[in-house]
């Protein structure tokens, strides 16, 4: 299946009004339809409104309750997808204020239990040095203090203890040259650092050894509700159950191929000499 960013917008009341009128079509109050499909009325109701977007096993349902004809159900379905995901634009995000895309995430994360992070290609905001956090918005044009400021202040989500955290980083992750030498090896030793707090599990994924996997993209699951997928111009936002579960499959995946704890810091702490050496 592939998504249209731009109609991403408009599937949620697509969606809605397609269910309504096969329900209507049926000649099914939302009473039946709803104790047919062992749902409460008042789901049924904002499922209709567009009040609330429904995950794909519950629009599988209403339509098999219905009888809905195979081609037309599959254009529901894939309709039920795109109202699943939201495409956030990098270029959009930057004209808005960075800033404001920090308290989203802000937002997000209080509202979140259970991280999992994939780092593809750099060190995300939670485990970042300064340094680091300036050089990920050198592009950025205008003041970029208050979007530093608000990044730094997003880390203290990390010693929140009811709250917890897997970060899995390659080791092109942890070791790209985005910052000089020693400011690097001090990027390192934070996440060693880090990797000691009892909320927090942190491996990387050397490039040694056989690694039968193919990741594509950085992505994060928060708890079992949404997955986010970076590209080189946004973020796919996949709210479906059966996408955030597929990412967390991969997620388990990469684990079992992870070092993580005294091993993973003894490689933190060669890749953080190597930079010092650079500087002697």
């Amino acid at each position: 299946m592939t998504f249209d960013p731009e109609a991403l917008g408009h599937s949620r009341s697509d969606l809605a009004a397609a269910l309504k009128e096969q329900r209507r079509r049926a000649g099914w109050t939302q009473v039946r339809l709803a104790k047919r499909c062992n749902m409460s009325q008042t789901k049924v109701s904002n499922i209709e409104s567009g009040k609330l977007t429904p995950a794909l096993v519950d629009v599988e349902l209403i339509l098999d309750a219905l009888g809905a004809e195979a081609p037309l159900a599959a254009e529901i379905l894939l309709l039920t997808r795109s109202a699943n995901t939201e495409w956030q634009d990098h270029g959009a995000s930057r004209r808005r204020g960075l800033d404001k895309k920090q308290e989203e995430l802000a937002r997000l994360e209080a509202a979140t239990n259970e991280f999992r992070f994939f780092l593809l290609s750099m060190v995300t905001g939670l485990l970042a040095t300064p340094d680091y956090v300036r050089a990920s918005i050198s592009d950025v044009s205008g003041d970029q203090s208050k979007i530093i400021v608000r990044k730094l202040e997003r880390q203290s989500v990390l010693l929140e203890a009811e709250k917890s955290f897997t970060f899995i980083l390659t080791e092109q992750a942890a070791r790209w040259p985005i910052i000089q030498p020693l400011a690097m090896a001090m990027q390192l030793d934070r996440l060693a650092s880090i990797s000691r707090l009892p909320n927090v599990r942190l491996g990387v994924l050397p490039l040694a050894g056989h690694i039968p996997e193919r990741p594509l993209n950085t992505f994060t699951v928060y708890d079992r509700r949404l997955a986010t997928v970076e590209t080189g111009t946004g973020a796919l936002m996949l709210r479906d159950r059966r996408d955030v579960n597929a990412y967390r499959d991969d997620f388990e995946r990469y684990e079992g191929y992870a070092v993580w704890g005294d091993d993973c810091r003894r490689l933190l702490a060669e890749w953080s000499m190597i930079f010092t050496r650079q500087c002697e």
